[in-house]
């Protein structure tokens, strides 16, 4: 253990009056915050260099010399020489950053390119690097007399992700859609923006929303809405309604390889909306009634001669509401002898009468249902099933 402090003593904190640096122990590694970057990122670098502690008492920089230069590079372009300064007094840790600026891209789709591609600075935080889709950033510096240690890190475009926060939103609530994109981390010194196109099941044209980035660097976007049941798409309102599906759509112009530069992709998620009424609470069916095909109520019935079967609903909420009605009849056997189906809409506090013609073909005792839903596809219940018994002779 103490052989051990007392090496990294010599190493990290050369006695003074070493020369500067060590040649004959070459120990400087070199790291970035980060295992890989997009485009437009800020790169933030870090030198372990104890042997170029040089004063003490002051803060020391690296890098910025002919003799022995610090060179950040892409495969197309290079800042050299480029100043490391130390993070303290006597810390032997040298940092500096510098902002990777893409080239000339449209990254949103509005026909207008995105970014001002430039290579300028000498450090320690002044510097702008050009970069291509595909490429890499190396950091070389020259350690001692043709001791050069270099470290890589790979630059690429994401295909980007959306979500809502939550998958079912109740009407009242404030919708969150999240995207995570990188690459529109456009200048990872301010808040970028990106659009994001949102609808729902009862309005596909729906409208945009402006996703802003949650800090300077994140790469990450959030735009909220509301949800109106009532009233029709305005502002930052969508209008929706219990069952409805809504959408938000990022369309994502820097994709990765396979796809070409020109290339775009649409980015689709949804959520169900709901009400906090029960789904059960949400229609009145009220007692079957029986008529003649004039609307006279009938009290008998006889093989062979048609009757209607007469339903009403009602819509007692705030909000318009899609149904699928249904009418059923079991003969004494519990087989089902008829179904049929009638699907609409009911407006709020409508009061809508359903009927259906049925001819029994026979004397017997039958039991007619009702059931109210609301699709068949994947049906919710919206009411509690009526039931009526009757006799035919």
């Amino acid at each position: 253990m103490y052989l051990f402090f007392m090496i990294a003593s010599l190493i990290f904190f050369p006695a003074f009056g070493e020369s500067i640096p060590d040649y004959d122990k070459p120990y400087s590694p070199i790291f970035t915050d980060k295992p890989s970057y997009s485009w437009t990122d800020k790169i933030k670098m870090t030198i372990i260099a104890p042997s170029w502690n040089t004063d003490k008492d002051l803060i020391d920089s690296i890098g910025d010399t002919q003799d022995h230069p610090i060179k950040i590079s892409t495969r197309e372009h290079s800042l050299e020489p480029y100043r490391f300064t130390e993070t303290d007094v006597n810390s032997g840790i040298f940092t500096a950053e510098v902002i990777l600026t893409g080239f000339s891209h449209d990254a949103n789709g509005d026909g207008n390119v995105d970014t001002t591609p430039r290579t300028m600075g000498t450090g320690p935080t002044s510097g702008f690097l050009e970069v291509d889709r595909d490429s890499a950033v190396t950091i070389s510096f020259e350690f001692a007399d043709g001791v050069i240690l270099t470290e890589s890190a790979p630059v690429r475009w994401n295909v980007g992700t959306i979500q809502f926060t939550q998958e079912v939103f109740l009407l009242g609530d404030t919708v969150t859609v999240r995207i995570i994109d990188s690459d529109m981390n456009l200048n990872p010194e301010a808040l970028d923006h990106i659009p994001i196109q949102v609808s729902s099941d009862s309005d596909i044209a729906g409208f945009e929303v402006d996703g802003i980035e949650t800090s300077e660097s994140s790469g990450m976007f959030v735009a909220t809405f509301s949800l109106s049941q009532s009233s029709t798409t305005s502002g930052s309102r969508l209008y929706s309604i219990p069952g409805d599906k809504i959408f938000a759509k990022y369309v994502d112009y820097t994709l990765p390889k396979p796809y070409s530069i020109s290339d775009n992709l649409a980015i689709e998620t949804f959520a169900l909306i709901d009400s906090s009424i029960s789904p059960i609470d949400r229609i009145d069916n009220l007692p079957i009634r029986f008529s003649d095909a004039l609307g006279n109520s009938l009290e008998s019935f006889s093989p062979d001669n048609p009757l209607q079967i007469v339903g009403t609903i009602i819509n007692p909420n705030e909000f318009d509401q899609k149904f699928v009605y249904l009418f059923q009849v079991k003969n004494e056997n519990n087989i089902v002898e008829s179904i049929s189906w009638i699907q609409g809409e009911l407006s709020s506090g409508q009061s809508l009468d359903i009927s259906q013609s049925w001819i029994p073909q026979r004397s017997g005792n039958y039991e007619i249902e009702t059931f109210v839903w609301n699709s068949l596809g994947d049906p919710t219940v919206l009411a509690p099933i009526m039931s009526s018994l009757i006799t035919v002779e």
